[in-house]
């Protein structure tokens, strides 16, 4: 808004207003005395231009952001621990339990024994919030001597870490909450309910599904994949507290629809088949990503372009999703999952 208000632009219009008579040229009395001026104003119009960016939620960041959403009560969430699942190994091969609070480490991030699940499975929490607690597969070493115990792996992720909000998802949730309405249990409220428990990535929701008064909400995790059980309770559990009296809620993981992708590729000279291919997988999986409940098919169209897209390939033959040269159909509690890329030249 106040883009064209520069030193330059403000310095001309206040050496207008002198006398043509009056020396107005650069090192001249006039022109040192309003200079300075000149320079504070177009540091303020730059300032009043950054503050009218930050007043609006499209334009806005950070606390400032927190701050706008707040007003509709939609809250930047705070980073999570992961949740995953550990087993532990007597000298015998045989399960042994660990007690509570046990700690233990895994490429350098921490885990601490939260609750007993069966016999040497646990629910392991990460000590530091945020994503890198998703990351570590494999043995597990504990940080105290545990009589008995002969080996300790870390296995699935039960709930997933994340990161605290960024605010492309916080500017997301605040602009659906204000543009759908709550209206005492409408879909609106299920989808906003279901995206407030950290770890989901997206929710669905079919009113009425099993008759009057019933409710399903679909989910995915923070990845936009399938959820695990645990954060379908977690959601579901949730929802109870909040929900209107009389209404069955049912909550479910989406399901993956698994998606082969081949293809016969032309490639530059000097580029090699296999980055060729790792690099198309990488994208595959992103476009998938983006479109978990946002589309009904994957489009052989748009896989294409994301083929050509790729560093070195320089045009393509024989395409196929799942076998075939059409569309891939989504169902309505389906997201794409990527089974695998096959290139040959």
């Amino acid at each position: 808004m106040y883009e064209a208000l520069t030193f330059s632009a403000l310095l001309g219009r206040m050496l207008e207003r002198v006398p043509s008579d009056v020396d107005k040229r650069e090192g001249s009395v006039i022109y040192d005395a309003l200079a300075p001026a000149a320079a504070e104003l177009a540091e303020l119009y730059a300032q009043l231009d950054m503050n009218l960016a930050l007043a609006f939620a499209e334009t806005s960041s950070a606390e400032f952001l927190d701050r706008r959403a707040a007003d509709f009560g939609v809250i930047r969430q705070a980073a999570v621990q992961a949740k995953r699942l550990g087993r532990f190994y007597g000298t015998g091969g045989g399960p042994v339990d660990v007690a509570i609070g046990s700690r233990f480490a895994a490429d350098g991030i921490y885990f601490a024994a939260q609750s007993r699940l069966a016999a040497g499975e646990y629910e392991m929490v990460a000590e530091q919030p945020g994503t890198a607690g998703n990351e570590p597969y494999g043995n597990l070493l504990p940080v105290d001597y545990i009589g008995g115990l002969a080996r300790a792996e870390l296995i699935d992720i039960r709930i997933p870490g994340e990161d605290e909000e960024a605010d492309a998802e916080l500017r997301a949730r605040y602009l659906y909450r204000v543009r759908n309405p709550s209206s005492g249990g409408n879909a609106a409220d299920y989808r906003n309910w279901a995206l407030e428990v950290s770890g989901v990535g997206g929710a669905k929701v079919k009113p009425l599904w099993n008759g009057a008064g019933s409710v399903k909400v679909v989910i995915v995790d923070s990845g936009k994949q399938p959820a695990s059980p645990a954060l379908v309770m977690e959601v579901a559990d949730y929802i109870e507290t909040v929900r209107p009296i009389g209404a069955e809620v049912t909550v479910v993981s989406a399901t993956a629809k698994e998606i082969q992708v081949e293809a016969v590729v032309t490639l530059a000279p000097g580029y090699a088949l296999q980055a060729a291919a790792d690099a198309f997988a990488l994208a595959v999986g992103l476009h998938f990503r983006s479109l978990a409940f946002a589309a009904n098919y994957v489009s052989l169209a748009q896989i294409g372009q994301l083929l050509l897209s790729v560093p070195g390939v320089l045009d393509y033959t024989s395409l196929l999703l799942n076998g075939g040269t059409a569309n891939v159909a989504l169902a309505a509690e389906e997201i794409p999952a990527l089974a695998g890329v096959d290139l040959e030249v």
